[in-house]
């Protein structure tokens, strides 16, 4: 078990998070059908998935390759300051995001579009705010001035 002195002690696992935004859409979808478009995209939001997808790979893998940890349950080691976070501090929960767009788009679902609102309160203020103060008392000065170089989103 992690040591929670030494963690974000963040609210809710982000993929905990988007799974249930996702399992929320695709119910309420089920109860009332909303569409999105006034036609199918499914081709359109197989593609936005898919960069989603491909844009958590890259957040992950260099995180990795830097010799920190991904879930927000074990100690940051370091500050990553290379790949898909030189554009954004928080490329994984984009990528999160998009992915629920894709999917809204895929299965021409107005719902699983609305659950990006509380998706995205919860990842803001649960998680990201949490995670911020965590690397700003770890890291001081190297994480303000990363701060100041890269936009929280984009």
């Amino acid at each position: 078990m992690a040591d929670r002195a030494d963690t974000a002690n963040v609210i809710v696992r982000p993929p905990i998070a988007w799974a249930l935004a996702v399992l929320a859409g695709f119910a309420l979808n089920w109860l009332m059908p909303l569409p999105l478009l006034p036609a199918p995209a499914g081709w359109l939001g197989a593609i936005v998935f898919a960069l989603a997808l491909a844009l958590l790979a890259w957040a992950i893998s260099t995180m990795t390759r830097a010799g920190s940890n991904v879930p927000t349950n074990l100690p940051t080691t370091t500050i990553v300051d290379a790949g898909p976070y030189r554009f954004t501090r928080n490329p994984i929960y984009l990528g999160m995001v998009l992915g629920l767009i894709g999917l809204a788009i895929a299965f021409n679902s107005l719902w699983l579009l609305m659950m990006l609102v509380p998706f995205a309160l919860v990842i803001r203020y649960g998680v990201i705010t949490r995670e911020e103060a965590y690397l700003e008392r770890k890291f001081g000065d190297v994480y303000r001035r990363y701060c100041a170089r890269v936009r929280r989103w984009l």
